[in-house]
């Protein structure tokens, strides 16, 4: 991977794919830059972080079985850097893989083979929610001493230190906050986590959960915001108003 990416791009959407099959990376490639996207494809993620640095990029499509470091590997790099959003790309059977990287922060993930149409759905629901405005003006939404701030999508604590959420952690937050008191279903938490259509990944919802608790919870083995109802969903207990 070179250092450093061309200066100019246009202004279509600009996606990074890292992947080490070159079949994959020119059918990847070719079907999203037919549908709209600037791609730049490579077989490793040498020097990522400078090409992470040195370009606009709306989205990293990531393989987690590469020569050198791995996608895992990557991942952390590039959550050390910024919030870019992310979609791992896992093999059929690789649950553990599929956790760690949702627990590192991956937006979503896809397992292979995938059909490119689902890719794209993939990658456009991605780049919805994080980018969305339509979440309404200026809105903050202030529960047990944290505010919300949905359009800049950053959290603020009850010690006023500020944090940055991955697209489905603040998306499912945001479920909560939409709705409290009310349980929701797993189904229902999945539909808010992740808004396109493709496979479901019950697990993604506990790994989130746990995020979500280990975030804001005090004792998060004796939660007190999201509630268990056993064989229902979760709950958010909390009161929620709009600052």
């Amino acid at each position: 991977m070179p250092a450093a990416l061309a200066d100019t791009f246009d202004t279509l959407p600009h996606i990074v794919l890292v992947d080490d099959d070159p079949d994959l990376r020119t059918l990847v490639s070719g079907y999203l830059s037919e549908n709209g996207f600037q791609v730049s494809a490579y077989e490793d993620g040498r020097g990522l972080a400078d090409v992470l640095r040195s370009a606009d990029i709306a989205l990293l499509l990531l393989d987690i079985r590469l020569p050198g470091p791995d996608g895992l590997a990557l991942l952390r790099e590039a959550r050390q850097t910024g919030n870019l959003p992310v979609i791992l790309l896992t093999g059929a059977s690789s649950d553990v893989d599929r956790v760690v990287g949702l627990e590192l922060g991956a937006d979503d993930y896809i397992a292979k083979p995938f059909n490119p149409r689902e890719l794209l759905a993939r990658v456009r629901a991605v780049l919805r929610r994080a980018g969305s405005t339509l979440t309404g003006g200026g809105e903050r939404l202030r529960f047990a001493g944290w505010t919300l701030d949905v359009v800049g999508r950053r959290l603020e604590g009850p010690d006023g230190t500020s944090h940055t959420l991955p697209s489905a952690e603040f998306n499912l937050l945001l479920a909560f906050l939409r709705n409290p008191g009310k349980t929701l279903s797993r189904d229902q938490l999945l539909e808010a986590s992740r808004d396109d259509a493709g496979e479901v990944f019950d697990r993604s919802i506990d790994v989130q959960i746990f995020r979500l608790r280990r975030r804001l919870e005090t004792d998060p083995s004796h939660p007190e915001m999201i509630m268990t109802e056993r064989g229902q969903g979760y709950r958010f207990s909390p009161k929620v108003l709009r600052a």
